[in-house]
């Protein structure tokens, strides 16, 4: 079940990630969008790298996770890959 958020194009639904936020219309989570401007891609960048992506809705994606840090936090630590997994030389 699909359901909006007061932010445009921010939606969850519970058949995806487990009704993580996500970008409406597709499968790209809010925390995809925020890893990625934290790495230092501007967000008028970003959509080079996710082409499915408008400039729209990458702001809104932001605009999100500046309301609910902590939950997008959240989502981003029960993603993140434990160092011992990551092979070295993707680490140097």
């Amino acid at each position: 079940m699909v359901q909006a958020t007061q932010h445009r194009y921010i939606v969850s639904d519970s058949s995806i990630l487990n009704g993580e936020p996500i970008i409406e219309g597709t499968r790209t989570p809010v925390r995809a969008i925020v890893e990625t401007w934290r790495m230092g891609i501007t967000p008028e960048e970003i959509p080079q790298g996710m082409p499915h992506l408008t400039l729209s809705q990458v702001f809104s994606a932001l605009a999100y996770y500046s309301e609910f840090t902590e939950e997008i936090n959240h989502y981003i630590e029960l993603n993140r890959i434990p160092d011992h997994l990551i092979d070295r030389l993707v680490k140097d």
